[in-house]
């Protein structure tokens, strides 16, 4: 379905780079031909991303994040987030014929956004498809607030937010707890506000029941009938994966307190988001949904990283009522990645490799890659997160370097697979095949 030969153009020239590279003396000069052959020519499916809505809407798009992360107290940004990456000139050159020298002056970010703009000028409504095909992405998976001019499908695959819906009641005390929250807070709030006015409510239903009833169940299905294929949740930004599992009725006293009192007690508040959690994943699994976390440290530099880590999930997997729902771990877990991958034993979880192609080099990603491809190479999915990042770093080159990035660390695992004598080259074939779109397509029955 995504194997499209009008992509040829854009792999060749992606595998052009790479050979160049090669012929520098690089560390990929050990990559196994044939395979570095293979990966470079195949059409991906991005697991995660956030293109960015085409021409002249991109200019006021915000909806490409629930949780925009561009006004947060400042953190330690990793290397490849800054305007000095030395990968970002290959990304101008690529996408927009721009030659320049990582970081930017003020008059080379002029003459680089008037190359942008030539290219936006170009491909109008089809720019957001231009940039895939240059990226050599054959399907997106769009994790935004709604789609839009450009965003569409069968290219692009929706996956909204959900979160919101767990914090139906007074937020002002999570809110004050970090900046970072301070600005989260009311953004989930506008979120919900969304889905309410969507569900015809102006306020939120005054029991438990009646909130799933008209507001939780009926915003999941909308979503699934306006194509989403996937819920994603932000919540690490939010909370600790700690999730409990208490019963309704429980939850239903605490909604029933907050839904006229003020702010809850914290540890009642827990409880109902704790129960909320529970029932919107049991209803993607009815949906056919999956349910995509962010299990990534950052951003922000108030981010709650070992309230982060995915073995606090183990009880949710281990859940027996939520074993028709797929679960993805987006980001791979970093710092966590040997116990994101030793998750991947539950029939219902995955992983993905987004964000960390960008964030990593591809020598360093490679080692945990492997790993995980020595022990389930069936629940390990390709993805970028291409994301508007700053001035210098578009979505569109965020998507470039971090495919270039993956296909470069996906080869290196195999090619050191290959070379140990673990598996023959057909099998590193399948494999790749199966990491770069196969895995995606049966995850999200798309074959």
């Amino acid at each position: 379905m995504i194997r499209n030969a009008r992509l040829l153009p854009a792999f060749l020239f992606l595998f052009g780079l790479l050979a160049a590279h090669a012929q520098d003396g690089s560390v990929f000069r050990d990559i196994d031909p044939e395979l570095r052959r293979l990966i470079d020519s195949t059409p991906a499916f991005d697991n995660h991303a956030h293109p960015v809505l085409a021409p002249p809407a991109d200019a006021t798009d915000r909806n490409f994040d629930a949780l925009p992360v561009d006004n947060m107290a400042p953190q330690t940004d990793p290397v490849a987030w800054r305007a000095d990456n030395p990968q970002l000139p290959a990304a101008w050159m690529a996408l927009w014929g721009f030659k320049g020298d990582a970081p930017l002056d003020a008059k080379s970010m002029a003459d680089l956004q008037a190359a942008r703009a030539r290219v936006k000028q170009r491909e109008q409504s089809n720019h957001p498809a231009w940039v895939l095909k240059q990226a050599g992405i054959g399907t997106m998976i769009a994790n935004r607030v709604a789609m839009g001019t450009g965003i569409e499908p069968p290219q692009f695959r929706w996956v909204p937010y959900i979160d919101a819906l767990l914090f139906p009641l007074d937020n002002s005390a999570l809110a004050a707890a970090t900046p970072d929250r301070a600005q989260f807070f009311p953004l989930e709030d506008r979120v919900r506000a969304r889905y309410l006015d969507a569900a015809g409510l102006k306020a939120i239903p005054a029991t438990l029941d009646d909130y799933l009833r008209l507001v939780v169940t009926p915003t999941l299905e909308r979503h699934k009938q306006q194509g989403a294929v996937a819920e994603k949740f932000e919540l690490a930004y939010l909370r600790s994966f700690d999730i409990g599992d208490p019963s309704r009725t429980d939850a239903a006293s605490v909604y029933a307190k907050g839904a006229v009192a003020g702010p809850p007690d914290a540890a009642s508040y827990k409880l109902l988001q704790d129960f909320l959690f529970r029932f919107i994943a049991q209803e993607c699994g009815r949906l056919g949904l999956a349910v995509h976390l962010h299990a990534m440290s950052g951003g922000g530099s108030y981010f709650g990283i070992a309230g982060g880590n995915p073995l606090l999930l183990e009880p949710l997997f281990n859940d027996v009522r939520l074993r028709n729902t797929r679960f993805v771990l987006l980001h791979g877990g970093w710092p966590f990645v040997r116990e994101a991958g030793a998750l991947l034993q539950k029939p219902n979880v995955y992983l993905d490799i987004s964000q960390q192609a960008l964030t990593f080099p591809p020598r360093t990603l490679a080692g945990w890659l492997r790993e995980w491809l020595e022990t389930y190479p069936d629940k390990v999915l390709f993805g970028t997160d291409g994301y508007p990042f700053s001035d210098s770093m578009g979505w569109e080159e965020a998507t470039w370097m971090a495919s270039h990035n993956a296909r470069d660390a996906l080869a290196l695992a195999l090619t050191g697979m290959i070379r140990d004598g673990e598996i023959s080259r057909e099998r590193a074939a399948a494999i790749a095949n199966l990491v770069l779109h196969g895995n995606a397509e049966a995850l999200y029955g798309m074959r």
